[in-house]
């Protein structure tokens, strides 16, 4: 089964979502847990919820994904920052226990001239201080472009943030197509290369999720501008070896470009028809 869906707006509930998901042709989706510029959550109404988990198990929807808001940095120079991003991970992951057995993707931050030792240690601080043993859901570090003081802009550094992690069973990796382009790794022309670096790096079995995006600027840029599919400088035929790729095709395809909800739409109709049997 291809596992495609898009980023969705939860701000009118979660059977709203689901609903959504499903009129435009997904079978996964990612939300934003709170405002993603901000911290303020909505409340959850258990009824929503419910029905929305009877929805989605009636239509064998696999995955959600929801996502931290941006104004996380688990590496802040500043402790009240730190902390203010441990509260915000910590009351995430007890409200994700409503909806079960799902993923938790976060970017890992910025170091703000701190240093890559520095932030690598300060992020995995962070991770045991909110990751539980008996937790259902995963926590994924997403890949980025590397722009400025990013830490995860190469394997190498998520590696070594997972490395330091008490409950590592926890963690897994979403890998951004526009982010892992930018931050230089040739997913066009060798993508079997870079994801055999993976495995050597962090391991194959810690993919769980990839944000499907095409990629305004070239290769190595470090800009993070993400294009709509086949608008970029990945290109359909890049993108079309992503999703048919045998270390990937199991995974939850989530579309993060520039799109409105019927741009999403016509994506992911998109996306299916270039996805071999």
């Amino acid at each position: 089964m291809f596992i495609i869906g898009c980023h969705q707006s939860s701000s009118a509930g979660f059977l709203a979502m689901g609903r959504q998901m499903l009129e435009i042709g997904a079978n996964t989706c990612q939300y934003f847990t709170r405002n993603p510029r901000g911290a303020k959550a909505k409340e959850i109404d258990p009824q929503d919820v419910s029905a929305f988990l009877d929805l989605i198990g009636q239509a064998n929807v696999s995955y959600l994904i929801a996502h931290a808001p941006y104004t996380l940095n688990a590496c802040a120079a500043e402790h009240h920052l730190r902390q203010f991003t441990s509260e915000i991970i910590a009351d995430d992951l007890a409200r994700m226990e409503m909806t079960p057995g799902n993923y938790y993707n976060f970017h890992p931050g910025f170091h703000v001239n701190q240093g890559i030792d520095i932030g690598i240690s300060q992020i995995a601080e962070t991770l045991n201080k909110v990751l539980k043993a008996d937790q259902t859901t995963t926590v994924l570090l997403e890949t980025l472009s590397g722009k400025g003081s990013e830490v995860g802009g190469n394997f190498e550094q998520l590696h070594r943030i997972i490395d330091q992690v008490d409950f590592d069973e926890k963690l897994g990796i979403c890998l951004d197509t526009c982010h892992v382009w930018d931050s230089g790794y040739d997913i066009v022309n060798n993508l079997d290369g870079v994801l055999t670096e993976f495995d050597e790096i962090i391991g194959i079995d810690r993919l769980k999720a990839i944000h499907l995006n095409d990629s305004k600027n070239p290769l190595g840029s470090h800009k993070d501008r993400h294009a709509k599919i086949g608008e970029g400088e990945i290109g359909i035929e890049g993108i079309t070896g992503i999703i048919n790729h045998p270390a990937l095709r199991g995974l939850p395809f989530c579309l993060e470009t520039p799109n409105d909800i019927d741009g999403y739409a016509e994506e992911i109709k998109l996306l299916k028809s270039l996805r071999s049997e």
